[in-house]
């Protein structure tokens, strides 16, 4: 099981945002700069970000991104399912019914990483950073 790396930028930049400037705004060039990442690509994170209601567009001359909601609530799961969506990992390819066994185990094992990381907040990660000035997050 492995999320991409746009998953990877999202939750890095998640955590920029939280850690550094939770209530201004971050251009997407410094944003990209900060995380050593292209900062198109970041772009493209960065709108299904707003999309999902996690962070919002600031417009003008000191616009960016920013949070739009509470840092304490933001889960890993809501970063990874703004990216990654909320299919499931497996489905079974087989046409029987729906007590298929190894289906049920996955999806179980599936339940229990999703409340895992549900519980996970990345304001839980902000008291871990090293505090050393011009480093990038990555």
């Amino acid at each position: 099981m492995k999320y991409s790396q746009a998953t990877d930028y999202a939750l890095h930049a998640m955590l920029y945002l939280v850690a550094e400037t939770p209530d201004k705004p971050v251009s997407v060039q410094l944003l990209a700069e900060k995380l050593g990442v292209s900062q198109t690509y970041l772009s493209k994170m960065l709108t299904k970000l707003v999309k999902a209601g996690l962070i919002h567009s600031v417009s003008g001359a000191n616009g960016g991104y920013k949070l739009k909601r509470n840092q304490d609530d933001i889960s890993f799961l809501d970063v990874i399912q703004a990216i990654e969506g909320t299919t499931s990992l497996f489905e079974c390819s087989f046409h029987h019914d729906s007590a298929c066994l190894i289906q049920q185990v996955v999806a179980d094992a599936e339940q229990q990483m999703m409340q895992t990381l549900k519980s996970k907040k990345i304001a839980d990660l902000v008291a871990h950073i090293p505090k050393q000035p011009h480093e990038r997050l990555t």
